[in-house]
């Protein structure tokens, strides 16, 4: 093992992983995999660059533990509204309980898609990524993509009494999360066009009423049978 190799304790081992993460998760998505060398994402994260092969095995490897990571993070939100995201739903919904679940759903994801700082980082990462699919991006949609968007479809069939697989719903579902990642990524043109000089708490509800407010009468209009 080389001296820039030397594992660490614990807990510093813990740390500088991290670390390295958060560096890549935030300059990969900047400036793209490419675009981004091994020494910048060391120096960011005040580690050795011998750390990244010690610990992800290259650049490479550490793209796909940013990926993980992703994974992680928004599958915790995703949870707090959403429960378990397996393939099914726990039990039926009436559809009372399925309309609330998905709005508490939309409350989340405004929470942390527009008030949280680190979900720019994120967001900018995922695009690259969709931009130019990898390895990386199919653990993201596996982790994430996939299984929210079909329990969300899921609750929203509960809610209207359409078929949860449907090319209508699944439209829909990708539409209501659609309006909420905006936010994010359109951020510095949103606060312009509403003279905001920051997207704080205040701001935060005003948004997540409005988007409940959006899903509650598309639902309505749906369980009353219009287009």
């Amino acid at each position: 093992m080389s001296k820039t190799q030397t594992p660490q304790n614990p807990s510093a081992a813990d740390a500088t992983r991290m670390a390295l993460v958060m560096a890549a998760l935030k300059l990969f998505g900047r400036q793209g995999f490419d675009g981004t060398s091994t020494r910048e994402i060391a120096t960011a994260a005040n580690a050795n660059i011998g750390s990244i092969a010690y610990h992800f095995g290259g650049k490479e490897g550490l793209r796909l533990a940013a990926a993980d990571h992703v994974v992680t993070t928004i599958q915790t939100v995703a949870r707090q509204a959403l429960g378990n995201t397996g393939p099914a739903l726990p039990q039926a919904p009436t559809p009372e309980e399925a309309e609330a679940q998905i709005e508490a759903a939309v409350e989340r994801m405004v929470g942390f898609m527009v008030a949280r700082p680190e979900a720019g980082e994120i967001v900018q990462f995922v695009l690259r990524e969709l931009s130019t699919p990898t390895d990386a991006l199919d653990r993201i949609y596996s982790g994430v993509f996939e299984p929210v968007h079909r329990r969300l479809c899921q609750l929203w069939a509960a809610a209207t009494g359409e078929e949860a697989e449907s090319e209508r719903v699944r439209i829909s579902v990708f539409m209501m999360i659609g309006q909420v990642v905006y936010f994010r990524i359109a951020r510095a043109a949103v606060m312009r066009r509403m003279d905001w000089a920051d997207i704080g708490p205040a701001e935060v509800g005003k948004v997540i009423g409005i988007a409940k407010e959006n899903v509650a009468a598309i639902i309505a209009a749906r369980k009353a049978g219009k287009p």
